[in-house]
């Protein structure tokens, strides 16, 4: 895969009709809506830092831009005490029929260690509202995953369900105490709901002072699987891999992004979502201080240069 991503600007988002929105707009996913636009939903934060995932549509005609965010949002605080009362983050959407799963990470405040992740689902019917498929995480610890799960982004595969998500290798006590380590894992299901995790992993670190993977993105193309990440050692920054069986990467770190020359994302860039549309393949991403800047736009060209 040659060529490289244009940045088409930021997008602006209006949130005064949401109060409980105070900043960032972070983690994009895509959702169709119909030929011309799609669903877009990101993760807000409150006064307090908590975030919950809000909606709103982004169209690419005649210039690219966003609609006013909803009202409310699509998925609120889990209930005081469980595993998602601190934030909710958006991390994959599915249709299977008449339902649409919502993957998201849920956040809980530590105490030995900052936060604790774990990863949920909510389940909407026919278009209708989410609703958790449990107070508890689908994805708890286990031996496989003894310190944390996050970030899942999951497709459908013939009769399989596939997932790529992110775990915890260990907290290491520093001087500005303590710092997560994690990876990208990959796991199987029948249905969407029960998966067997064997520990499996799917992007190791491999450069020095690499510590953390967002999110990723899989696109299954004709000849084979891509996957879109952010990365960090010092800052984010959105890189690539691609597979012949979605199980054993190859990365293709030329197919990335870098921090850009505009100031909203000159520090680090990171969460990116993949989308195909009007015959091109696009990337939602986010900039400086993860998400805080709001939402950047960019497309893939042959010959581009971002």
């Amino acid at each position: 895969m040659t060529g490289g991503w244009r940045r088409l600007g930021r997008l602006a988002l209006d949130t005064r009709a949401a109060p409980w929105a105070a900043t960032h707009a972070a983690l994009p996913m895509t959702e169709p809506d119909g030929p011309d636009s799609w669903r877009v939903y990101v993760s807000l934060r409150d006064a307090d830092g908590r975030a919950r995932i809000g909606r709103t549509r982004l169209r690419l005609k005649p210039h690219p831009a966003l609609d006013p965010l909803d009202a409310e949002p699509v998925l609120d605080l889990g209930a005081l005490g469980t595993f998602d009362d601190s934030g909710v983050t958006s991390s994959c959407l599915v249709a299977d029929g008449t339902r649409r799963l919502l993957f998201y990470t849920g956040w809980s405040r530590g105490v030995t260690v900052p936060f604790y992740l774990a990863a949920g689902l909510a389940i909407g019917e026919n278009d209708g509202p989410f609703r958790r498929l449990s107070a508890a995480p689908f994805l708890e610890r286990t031996t496989a995953d003894p310190l944390l799960t996050a970030s899942p982004f999951v497709l459908r595969d013939s009769d399989r369900w596939r997932m790529w998500y992110v775990s915890a290798t260990e907290w290491r006590a520093t001087a500005g105490g303590p710092r997560h380590a994690y990876h990208v894992r990959y796991a199987e299901s029948p249905d969407g709901l029960t998966w067997d995790r064997r520990g499996e992993v799917a992007l190791d670190y491999t450069a020095p002072g690499e510590h953390a993977f967002s999110r990723p993105c899989v696109v299954r193309d004709n000849d084979r699987w891509r996957m879109w990440f952010a990365v960090r050692g010092d800052r984010y920054v959105i890189r690539a891999a691609d597979s012949e069986d979605g199980r054993t990467w190859r990365r293709t770190d030329t197919a990335g992004l870098d921090p850009g020359p505009e100031a909203w994302e000159c520090e680090m860039v990171a969460y990116p979502w993949i989308f195909d549309g009007h015959g091109a393949r696009y990337m939602l991403y986010n900039g400086n201080d993860y998400g805080r800047t709001g939402v950047g736009l960019a497309v893939w060209e042959p010959d581009a240069r971002s």
